[in-house]
């Protein structure tokens, strides 16, 4: 396993990261997944306490309890459940954050959060008292980092400039490279990391059949996952080459992939240790399908 470190941070983290939001409350064989995945060097988990409504929390906690002190995990903050559970409302409010992390807290059974992000983000939100809230939580110790789960540039943008962010989440791959445009390069300028989710293109870069995906057309995503395909080969798989892909640029620290058996854990396992793109195979990809970019917000 490769580690690379997040940002500024002192974190250094595992280039392939779990992320638990495909695992079921009840799973049976949940602690056997999650315990393969750290022995096997996965070091960072990520969830949040929007997944199913806690639970998911619950079940990591649960699981990385005796190996706490090896681990980071990371969890999300800001969409709050209606007391009724049919839906969740965005709360980006200071309030809200130092009350929700008091309940992550004791979901994941531990005194302190890795990384704390923000779980999505607007540019009418109230960004200052949204920054004060996690700086406080540091301070505290409850958190040793923060960050954002964010698509939106011009969101992203105020973070830069306005807080101390560790890092961002965002959707990267082949079929989805709006990053480039705007975030990417402005990251790695200021040492924030990337983590990437996505990277398989919900499994259309790799084995599932073509359809539309965001403003392609499923033509032009039979092209992205043949030339995906086209660059597999000895012991680098598809997904292999998808992922080295969405960690090509130098702000990308890991790839965060939803797991959710201990057959798609090993194949990731296996495609981690794939080589890296070479500058013309690179091209090669980039060139196999046109460029999109962000409509709004930007």
């Amino acid at each position: 396993m490769h580690y690379q470190q997040l940002g500024k941070s002192d974190l250094r983290v595992s280039t392939l990261s779990f992320g638990c939001m495909s695992l079921s409350p009840g799973q049976s064989d949940a602690d056997q997944i999650l315990h393969y995945a750290h022995e096997q060097g996965i070091n960072f988990f990520d969830t949040a306490d929007l997944y199913d409504k806690g639970e998911n929390e619950r079940l990591v906690g649960k699981s990385l309890k005796d190996r706490r002190s090896q681990v980071y995990i990371a969890t999300k903050v800001g969409n709050q459940w209606r007391p009724d559970g049919s839906t969740w409302d965005w709360n980006p409010s200071k309030n809200y954050i130092l009350e929700a992390v008091e309940e992550s807290l004791k979901r994941l059974q531990t005194d302190y959060i890795d990384l704390y992000q923000l779980h999505g983000g607007m540019i009418e939100d109230p960004i200052d008292d949204t920054i004060e809230a996690f700086e406080q939580l540091k301070q505290q110790g409850k958190i040793r980092h923060y960050g954002i789960s964010s698509i939106r540039p011009n969101v992203i943008r105020e973070y830069v400039k306005r807080s101390s962010i560790t890092s961002v989440m965002m959707q990267y791959s082949l079929l989805d490279r709006r990053p480039e445009e705007a975030c990417l390069d402005l990251l790695h300028q200021h040492s924030i990391g990337v983590l990437v989710r996505g990277s398989l293109a919900k499994g259309l870069l790799i084995n599932k059949p073509a359809t539309s995906y965001l403003s392609y057309q499923a033509d032009e995503v039979k092209k992205a996952a043949e030339a995906i395909h086209s660059l597999s080969q000895n012991n680098r798989t598809a997904t292999a080459v998808a992922f080295q892909f969405a960690k090509h640029h130098p702000a990308v620290t890991t790839a965060v992939t939803g797991i959710r058996t201990m057959d798609q854990l090993k194949a990731c396992l296996q495609a981690q240790s794939g080589a890296s793109l070479t500058e013309s195979e690179y091209n090669q990809l980039a060139q196999s399908v046109r460029p999109i970019f962000y409509e709004e917000h930007r």
